[in-house]
């Protein structure tokens, strides 16, 4: 009968096996990738083999021993060739990728779920974006399961570096409210101690464990391996613990590129001669591996972490490590982006049991290491969920609205009103706001369909006379409120809207946050959209319109950050009709491998509605929906045109006063409505030869109706300017190009050139009239 201890002796060393080949591959996947594979420009390829190497303990231990099919990981980014080292041994990944590091069509620089061949939970590369992101997919997954089921369980890891907890991203993230309850997810903080230029000093590894454990997280601490402790208990083991403890990281850095002789010299450090006593007793092997053994590179102890999760709560791990480790870079303050010569990369393949000349090699099949990769991948392996097509959504609800109303008060209309003409699509709507549910007009909404929550809550106002805004707390609500973070709110906004491509179950997500902030949230939520996150975020109120509130939340960039982010369609409705079928339309994309996202500018400028000049005809009345869905549309056409206006979003009103002044000193002027600076570009680049359709820009700005341009928007003039170019005429370009200021609106387009005796004035300048 074979006994239990040499049965687990083996399992420690197939684990052991396949660590050590980890580290061979994630190395040479690098190393072929800058030395072998042929470079022309002689640029360096660079990967991050140092990086590489602290992770490699922690995630063989992950993928191979405690992983399930429902667990996602988020890999910090500069440990991705360990990610495909792993994905290789467990067969994810053909051979023929593995010298493709960073060229083209390759493997990426970093992990890629919408661009590497081989499987990755989550992309990773923005610095505390891919650390956060399972936080909000755990969300996400919660509010699947609880409105159409099948999302199942699983933790969600996110594997870090030490440095990654410099980003505010990370402790906004933790502080939410919402995260105190998420028990599956799980933090493993690479504590290697360097960064990318040094060894930092003064990590305070204490203090970071404090702030976790104060937001209500477990807090487990992997500092030193097996060997390390066993020396701890002998004689003097405890002044070594305390001499070690008490070390600066470039002090403990340093002993890691000492020769025995200089560690036996320096570990004692003063008055140690109790250390120096119990060293004497450890062969210069021995002891240099000790100095070697944290915990977060101790397999064991990586086990028993992995046990001690407590799935009620947030669990962060903290595992002590070595950068470089087993490399002949290890320790090194300047290894961030080091390369290992041939002579190195020869060594490292003879530590570790590989072939430099053969360095693809698997193991085989029967063997104790190819067992535990074949058993590794088959509980792993996920079953194919069926793809659950969009609901259908309406083109056009059908209401033409009258009297003087807002784009950001038609935002909150429509979505009511898809409750009743499209009732299978409003189902799937799923909003979020940053504590602005009420101030960005969400009320009506908010009070039909409830707040989401994993359980319900009591909603103490509910028999309360003068409470307006009901918080009905429940796993049925659709809208999700979180704290003033706006990179949380495009966080879990990324993740909602990436549900189509995880589980098969499509969400249309709609994030709500103030305009001047969209600058704030823009590069998480367009590494969401990199990583194939589909949704939409409104920002309202805004521009120089909302004049009272001052410059501080005025928004002059952002109609030409919705022009220029990839991935996106945004827009600029003038008015009430213009937002409902601008919404409707993006909303339709969403949810599907062909979809993408957008930005969608309100304004709290009440405009009269009767401006619009909805044609009554049907067909016409489809004609001007889709010109408005497409960029832009003529709102008024002149007999005899000698100037165009081309005004966008709160701006129209201007432009229609204009026109009429102009009129009146017998000058006509066409006035064109811009719905979507983004894609009148578009269609500009691709009749210069870019690909795609230019018919808008013949129906809008016809050769034929060519005159002086005159643009107005709120925002940053040069948004529009490209407009000169489609008929290549003079133009003159209006905009905001300074901080706002306080005042009534008549005051402030006043102070900007946005007001209707500006573009009188301008238009005469341009049109050479006296």
């Amino acid at each position: 009968m074979t006994s239990a201890a040499p049965v687990q002796a083996a399992t420690a060393e197939s684990l052991r096996e396949v660590e050590q080949r980890v580290l061979w591959l994630s190395a040479a996947i690098i190393d072929h990738a800058n030395r072998v594979r042929p470079n022309v420009s002689g640029l360096k390829v660079g990967g991050h083999q140092a990086s590489c190497a602290s992770m490699v303990s922690i995630m063989t231990s992950l993928y191979f021993e405690h992983l399930t099919a429902a667990d996602r990981v988020s890999v910090k980014p500069h440990a991705s060739p360990v990610l495909h080292a792993i994905n290789y041994l467990l067969g994810e990944l053909d051979e023929a990728h593995l010298t493709t590091l960073r060229e083209f069509g390759g493997l990426q620089s970093y992990p890629s779920r919408t661009k590497d061949p081989d499987p990755a939970d989550y992309s990773t590369g923005s610095v505390g974006l891919g650390a956060t992101a399972p936080i909000w997919g755990a969300v996400a997954r919660r509010y699947v399961d609880s409105h159409v089921g099948g999302a199942g369980t699983g933790r969600q890891y996110s594997l870090l570096g030490d440095a990654e907890l410099d980003e505010g991203a990370c402790w906004e993230a933790i502080m939410d409210p919402t995260v105190g309850d998420l028990g599956e997810v799980v933090w493993i903080v690479d504590l290697n101690r360097q960064s990318l230029d040094r060894v930092v000093p003064n990590i305070a590894a204490n203090r970071l464990q404090g702030m976790f454990a104060a937001a209500g997280w477990q807090v487990l601490t992997l500092k030193y391996g097996r060997l390390l402790e066993e020396l701890f208990a002998r004689p003097g083991g405890e002044a070594l613990r305390a001499r070690i403890d008490g070390m600066s990281n470039p002090e403990y850095q340093r002993l890691l590129r000492c020769t025995p002789e200089q560690l036996r010299e320096r570990l004692p450090g003063v008055d140690g001669g109790e250390i120096a006593r119990l060293l004497s007793d450890v062969d210069d092997e021995a002891l240099a591996a000790a100095i070697r053994n944290l915990g977060g590179h101790d397999l064991a102890a990586l086990d028993g972490a992995f046990r001690a999760i407590d799935d009620t709560r947030p669990t962060v791990i903290f595992a002590y490590t070595i950068k470089g480790y087993g490399l002949a870079s290890e320790g090194h303050p300047q290894n961030h982006g080091s390369l290992l010569s041939a002579e190195q990369m020869q060594q490292l393949a003879e530590n570790v049991g590989a072939d430099l000349n053969d360095p693809w090699h698997r193991f085989e099949a029967g063997s104790p290491a190819g067992r535990r990769c074949s058993d590794a991948a088959a509980r792993l392996r996920r079953r194919e969920r069926p793809q659950v097509s969009p609901p259908e959504l309406p083109a056009d609800i059908g209401r033409t609205p009258t009297g003087t109303t807002t784009t950001q008060a038609a935002l909150g209309r429509a979505l009511l009103d898809l409750t009743r003409g499209a009732p299978e699509a409003a189902a799937r709507i799923v909003t979020l706001a940053p504590d602005v549910s009420s101030s960005t007009n969400l009320g009506g909404w908010l009070n039909k369909v409830g707040v989401w929550s994993p359980t319900e809550r009591v909603d103490w106002f509910a028999d309360d006379a003068e409470t307006i805004l009901h918080w009905r707390e429940r796993p049925a609500g659709q809208h999700i409120e979180l704290g003033i973070a706006e990179t949380n709110l495009v966080g879990l906004l990324g993740e909602l809207g990436a549900t189509w491509s995880r589980w098969g179950q499509p969400l249309l997500p709609i994030g709500v946050v103030y305009d001047c902030f969209v600058g704030r949230a823009l590069e998480p939520w367009s590494f969401g959209m990199y990583a194939g996150g589909q949704s939409i975020l409104v920002g309202t109120p805004s521009g120089v319109s909302l004049a009272p509130e001052g410059g501080a939340h005025q928004s002059v960039i952002t109609p030409s950050i919705g022009l220029e982010q990839p991935g996106l369609t945004s827009y600029e409705p003038a008015f009430a009709i213009d937002t409902e079928w601008c919404l409707l339309a993006s909303l339709a994309r969403l949810g599907r491998p062909d979809g993408g996202s957008a930005y969608l500018r309100l304004s709290t400028r009440p405009v009269d509605q009767t401006l619009a000049a909805v044609p009554a005809d049907p067909a016409a009345r489809e004609r001007r929906r889709r010109l408005a869905i497409g960029g832009a549309y003529p709102l008024r056409r002149h007999e005899a045109p000698e100037v165009t206006l081309a005004a966008m979003g709160a701006l129209v009103p201007e432009a229609l006063a204009a026109a009429d002044r102009l009129e009146a000193q017998g000058v006509g002027a066409d006035v064109v409505c811009v719905t979507s600076p983004g894609l009148l570009f578009e269609a500009l680049r691709a009749r210069q030869g870019a690909g795609g359709a230019a018919g808008i820009l013949d129906q809008v700005f016809p050769a034929h109706r060519a005159t002086p341009l005159v643009t107005v928007l709120d925002g940053h003039p040069h948004t529009l300017a490209f407009l000169a170019g489609i008929n290549r005429v003079r133009a003159a370009h209006l905009g905001v190009t300074n901080f706002g200021q306080s005042g009534s609106l008549e005051d402030v387009y006043r102070y900007h050139g946005l007001d209707a005796d500006t573009i009188v004035r301008t238009a005469l300048d341009i049109t050479d009239h006296a």
